[in-house]
């Protein structure tokens, strides 16, 4: 199975990012009308497609998969130069030859979400009933919708087990979804950073961005597109009230503290006199090159309907009740996005339904985005738990396929 495909430049336009599937930058699985994704809006959404990458080799008994679930702005770009931008793959901190998820031992997975703007069907995609684009036409999707797709996705590669689940936040849930929805899929599962529910505090973070990019007029009720705008002030002042939440007072601290921005004095005027006010602009302008505002308005809503007890009675352990896989769950101290605490009550449900789970949380002052940062005590907890689940599995390392 080759993994070897022609990468779009990182010249391309900010305005081809909603129809990335169309250049050669990643796989596509197209489903027909003959096989809808039942979205838990009610909705049958026929025909979809999904982007993906992979990396590395399927063994001879297709037991070395591993999915990649990727965050709220991520992609399916985790160890390529993205096609988009021109930098690295999101996650090469992780991935790579002799780091934890290697290429070389496993075969490796990851998908656009549906809903995403990176080549999976999403606001951003053409509605084949109209000729147009979706905009807010399309319908809404959850969590649980992501999983399914990412498991017919699945059944199209001919895969019937997952060695692994992975992902940090959004991705996080994902990965609970899939061991709640597909226990007997999944061997052992990597949640990161993530909860089984969003909080309250989270919820309101989302409605700030979402506000900011319906307040742009150039977002035209989502039909920016077909009036040739793009909403990209509100998209990039969501993106810097977003990044903050990823971040520790710590961190900024330490990365910016006070100090201005290539000057001595203030201005006295709005420009960015600090070096943190010059980051986020510059965080909120390069993220719009790459996403889009309708699909940030479609994921964030994802992740705030997101509660995994809720179709157990509320009662969470209840969702893992007799399940064989494996887990280790890892949070970090300067989280506080996705405190520990959300960590430890997903724990204590695991081990209320006799789970074998393990549990770390790992001491950083670099906040939510530690996970997709050089923690070296991350990677090498997360090296054991795959290893240790590995032998257990009865991986062998050399027995791939042509």
């Amino acid at each position: 199975m080759s993994n070897v495909r022609p990468i779009l430049s990182p010249t391309a336009q900010s305005e081809d990012r909603a129809h990335e599937a169309d250049h050669p930058s990643s796989l596509v699985a197209k489903f027909g009308i003959d096989q809808p994704l039942k979205l838990d809006c009610g909705v049958d959404l026929a025909p979809f497609q999904i982007a993906y990458q992979t990396y590395g080799e399927l063994n001879a008994d297709r037991s070395n998969a591993i999915l990649i679930c990727h965050a709220l702005t991520g992609d399916q770009h985790v160890n390529n130069t993205h096609p988009v931008t021109g930098k690295p793959g999101w996650w090469d901190t992780m991935v790579g030859v002799g780091k934890p998820l290697d290429p070389e031992k496993y075969f490796i997975i990851c998908s656009n979400v549906i809903g995403g703007c990176m080549g999976s069907t999403g606001p951003a995609s053409i509605n084949p009933a109209t000729g147009k684009m979706w905009g807010l036409e399309f319908p809404v999707i959850t969590i649980p919708d992501m999983v399914r797709a990412q498991a017919m996705l699945i059944d199209r590669l001919g895969i019937a087990t997952l060695f692994c689940v992975v992902g940090g936040s959004m991705g996080g849930m994902q990965v609970l979804q899939w061991t709640a929805a597909y226990p007997e899929r999944v061997f052992c599962a990597l949640p990161i950073a993530c909860a089984t529910r969003h909080s309250a505090q989270n919820i309101a973070f989302h409605e700030l961005g979402r506000q900011a990019v319906m307040a742009d007029p150039d977002w035209r009720g989502g039909r920016y597109v077909d009036e040739d705008t793009h909403p990209h002030r509100g998209l990039a002042v969501a993106r810097m009230a977003a990044h903050i939440t990823y971040l520790s007072d710590a961190a900024l601290h330490r990365k910016f503290g006070r100090r201005m921005q290539d000057r001595e004095l203030p201005t006295f005027s709005f420009d960015a006199d600090f070096q943190v006010e010059s980051y986020l602009r510059y965080q909120g302008s390069s993220f719009v090159e790459r996403f889009d505002a309708n699909s940030y308005l479609y994921l964030t809503r994802a992740m705030d309907y997101f509660d995994i007890a809720a179709d157990h009675n509320g009662v969470l352990a209840n969702a893992f009740t007799g399940i064989k896989t494996r887990f280790c769950v890892v949070s970090f101290t300067s989280d506080w996005l996705f405190p520990t605490s959300e960590s430890r009550a997903l724990v204590h449900a695991l081990n209320a339904s006799s789970a074998r789970v393990s549990f770390a949380e790992i001491e950083t002052d670099r906040g939510h985005d530690a996970f997709l940062l050089d923690v070296p005590e991350f990677f090498e907890i997360s090296r054991a738990f795959l290893q240790a689940a590995g032998k257990a599995r009865g991986l062998n390392d050399g027995d791939v396929q042509s």
